[in-house]
């Protein structure tokens, strides 16, 4: 059965009767352009809705991974501080005490970043926003490298002078030639003493040791030895030891020679024993320490096996004006 058409009626009070409802053809028009235009507001309120607060699988993730760049930008940065800091440090603390202690120059700024460069490089990244922060972060750490590089470099020249400080101080003569644990052997200081032969005053190039023959011989400090035997010259049997840095020793008069020439001896080894060879009045041992090929005064090189109080009753015998023993 066909369903019949819904027809509306309404009482008109001028007719006192009821009459069909017509709606005008233009009201319908209005009816349904207000529909359709209120549909579109809402969809768009809608949309608006939805872009405003709710986002896309895709744009869920690129928030994400936005907002993780961002986190990652500030971490950075905090690290790259925290990197600088320390270089500065380490850069102070290389020529303010490493390069103090082995008297070396301090590397200049220019060798590892100009200060003024580093100051504009830093004002530079601090006014840049998190994007454009990550375009410099590259050229930073490329800068911090390369300081990191250079005081590697200077910290392997620092090894280096601490070998060479080392063997400086392993080539430097440091003891006492004979055992003279009670400072009774020094006989004859450096200076100008009287000749035992030609009872004149003469200049005495180093220091005697008073021994009994066959007390044996230590070398001062690690060198090379240079000379070994009696070559006439008033030393009779003696050694000659070259230890590098400008420091020579002469140990002489020796009963008997233990070293060989070009042989390489350490401090406190036997090179030989205590004897009267050459010009020579008694048992005893003349040693020397010439510093750049010029005698020095050896007393000033026995501070490693005496206390201070030793050291200063031993400067005092060696000034005594005696007679030398050769």
């Amino acid at each position: 059965m066909e369903r019949m058409k819904k027809v509306k009626y309404y009482y008109n009070t001028n007719t006192l009767r009821y009459e069909k409802l017509v709606v005008p053809l233009r009201v319908k028009l209005l009816r349904i352009l207000g529909f359709i235009a209120a549909t579109i507001v809402t969809g768009l309120i809608i949309v608006a809705f939805a872009f405003r607060f709710l986002d896309s699988p895709k744009e869920k993730m690129l928030r994400m991974q936005y907002e993780r760049s961002q986190q990652d930008l500030s971490t950075l940065s905090v690290k790259v501080k925290e990197i600088e800091t320390r270089m500065k440090n380490l850069e102070v603390r290389d020529n303010e005490v490493y390069r103090t202690i082995f008297e070396a120059n301090p590397i200049p700024d220019s060798a590892r970043a100009k200060q003024i460069a580093r100051q504009e490089e830093i004002n530079l990244v601090s006014s840049m926003d998190e994007n454009e922060l990550a375009y410099s972060l590259s050229r930073t750490l490329s800068i911090i490298n390369n300081r990191v590089q250079a005081q590697e470099n200077s910290y392997v020249s620092i090894l280096g002078m601490i070998k060479d400080k080392e063997k400086m101080l392993a080539s430097t003569p440091a003891i006492q030639p004979v055992n003279n644990k009670d400072l009774k052997r020094v006989a004859s200081g450096y200076g100008y003493r009287v000749d035992p032969v030609y009872k004149t005053v003469k200049f005495h190039a180093g220091l005697d040791f008073s021994a009994p023959q066959g007390t044996p011989i230590y070398a001062t400090a690690d060198g090379r030895v240079t000379t070994a035997g009696n070559k006439g010259n008033g030393y009779g049997n003696h050694v000659e030891i070259n230890h590098g840095f400008g420091y020579e020793t002469l140990y002489g008069h020796m009963v008997r020679v233990k070293v060989r020439t070009g042989q390489t001896v350490k401090r406190g080894e036997v090179i030989g024993w205590v004897g009267s060879t050459g010009k020579s009045t008694g048992p005893h041992l003349h040693y020397e320490v010439h510093k750049g090929a010029r005698p020095i005064d050896p007393v000033y090189f026995f501070y490693n096996d005496l206390s201070p109080d030793q050291y200063q009753q031993i400067l005092k015998l060696a000034a005594s004006g005696n007679q030398s023993f050769d």
